[in-house]
Order: C-alpha cells, then sequence, then structure tokens
C-alpha cells in the first residue's frame, strides 16, 4: 500500500488540494510503520513545496 500512495502523491503533485487529499487518505489506511516511512519520504521529495501542508497532515 505504501508503494500505492507514493504512487498517486507523485501523480497529484501539481495539485496542493489534491495533493493535501490523498496524503490524508493515505495516513488513514497506513499502519504506524508505514505512515513514518511515507513522512521521511515526502519531505524529502516535497519539503520545500509543501511544507505547511505536510507538517499539518503529519502533525494530527
Amino acid at each position: 500500500m505504501l508503494e500505492y500512495f507514493k504512487t498517486i502523491l507523485s501523480k497529484v503533485s501539481f495539485d496542493k488540494r489534491l495533493f493535501e487529499k490523498e496524503l490524508r487518505k493515505a495516513i488513514k489506511a497506513l499502519i504506524p510503520r508505514e505512515v513514518e516511512l511515507l513522512k521521511e519520504w515526502c519531505y524529502s521529495r516535497y519539503g520545500s513545496e509543501y511544507q505547511p501542508i505536510l507538517q499539518a497532515c503529519f502533525a494530527s
């Protein structure tokens, strides 16, 4: 599932609202260890562009 959500997030990364929606969906669907891996991946790939969204999604 983690790889699936990475693919989805990559495909919707052009749109902030879609990216946030799919990220929230991914966080709900994944187990805690996968959420940690997703967080690392998101920050390394989209940290500069979507930092406020990442902080909001991973804080909750």
